[in-house]
Parts: C-alpha cells; sequence; structure tokens
C-alpha cells in the first residue's frame, strides 16, 4: 500500500513562483526523489508518493510551508492504495493509491484537504475530522505557519528550543501554537497513525 499526495496551488497566478517553489520543493525533497516520487507539473500541481502512515503529516508539513507566504494557499487530496505499475516518473504510475488521490482531488472543491482510502468508514470518518481541522488550518497566519511547520519537524524540541532557533520569545511560540492548533493537530495525527494501521 501506498499513499499518493495530488495538490495544487491556491492563488498561483497572483503569486510568483520564486515566493513559493523552493519552500514547496523542499518538504517534497524529504520524501524521497524527484521524479520518481514528486514532480511538479502545468506549473502549479503535484503529485507525491508517501507510505501511508507519513500521509498526513505530509500534507500538514506542505500547507504550512506554503502558508508561510501572504496569500497562498494548497489543495491536497490523499489517496490510498496500491500501486500496480511503477514508472521513473510518479506522473506515469498506476494503481488504486492514484486513481482515488485523482478521484478525491476531483472533489475537493472549496475544502482544501480530503483523504480516499479502500475503506468508506475510514474516509467518513477522518474527512470529518480534516473538515474541522481545517476550521484552523485554513485561516493559519505566515507567522503561525512558520512556528508550526518547525515544530512538526521537531516534535522533540522544546518551546525554549524552538523561540531560540526562530529568533522569537518563547511566549511568541507558545501564541503561535496555540493559535495554529498544535496540540490538537497531534492529537489527529497519532489518531491518523493508530487508524491507518488498520487498513494497510
Amino acid at each position: 500500500m501506498v499513499a499518493v499526495i495530488t495538490g495544487d496551488i491556491i492563488n498561483s497566478t497572483e503569486t510568483s513562483p520564486n515566493v513559493w517553489l523552493n519552500a514547496l520543493k523542499k518538504v517534497l525533497n524529504q520524501y524521497g526523489k524527484e521524479p520518481k516520487h514528486w514532480e511538479i507539473y502545468r506549473g502549479d500541481s503535484f503529485q507525491l508518493e508517501v507510505k501511508p502512515n507519513e500521509a498526513l503529516k505530509a500534507a500538514l508539513l506542505i500547507k504550512s510551508s506554503l502558508k508561510q507566504f501572504k496569500h497562498v494557499d494548497v489543495r491536497l487530496a490523499i489517496g490510498i492504495g496500491d500501486k500496480s505499475y511503477e514508472s521513473d516518473k510518479i506522473t506515469e504510475s498506476n494503481g488504486s493509491a492514484f486513481v482515488n488521490s485523482g478521484q478525491c482531488f476531483e472533489h475537493l472543491k472549496k475544502k482544501t484537504l480530503a483523504i480516499k482510502s479502500p475503506i468508506a468508514d475510514f474516509d467518513t470518518q477522518m474527512n470529518l475530522m480534516l473538515e474541522l481541522a481545517l476550521l484552523v488550518m485554513d485561516y493559519w497566519k505566515p507567522t503561525t505557519s512558520k512556528i508550526l511547520k518547525y515544530t512538526l519537524e521537531n516534535p522533540n524540541q522544546n518551546q525554549e528550543v524552538i523561540a531560540k532557533h526562530l529568533q522569537k520569545s518563547q511566549s511568541n511560540i507558545s501564541e503561535g501554537l496555540k493559535r495554529g492548533g498544535y496540540d490538537e493537530l497531534s492529537k489527529l495525527l497519532s489518531y491518523y497513525e493508530s487508524q491507518i494501521k488498520t487498513i494497510c
């Protein structure tokens, strides 16, 4: 089983790619090599293949990376399934994970994050949780996004160390994590990881 994330940049035409492209590539590079594991195509669309248990965290990292830039956001569809054909380019690989990701992406409409797996009950439960999480995530400000991204990447660092690294006060870090819903997102990630084991 694999997870395939299909995404596109919101407001890409209003913002120069110089602004967000490197930030996106940095996150994608954490999960593999281009073009086998990830690829950017049509200028502002991309696909990334990850392990199913890493998919939600990857999506949160992508979102927090891109929302560091004013007016930029991202739509993300996570597809879970198999990979029946592997190509040197992810956009030419195939299988139910790719189909689920594509179908999920087509149905996003106004939502910016959703998941489709072979198990309907799992999808219903997770998508309800994601919709609630998006009530906060869609409104992350650039400063909050920066704090969240760094903390998601370094979950074992305390606020003092994070503050030093980001050159902010500890109270700024504490407020940013609270505003961004970090504790609740950590619980959501843990829940997702425990549930994904039951279907993969």
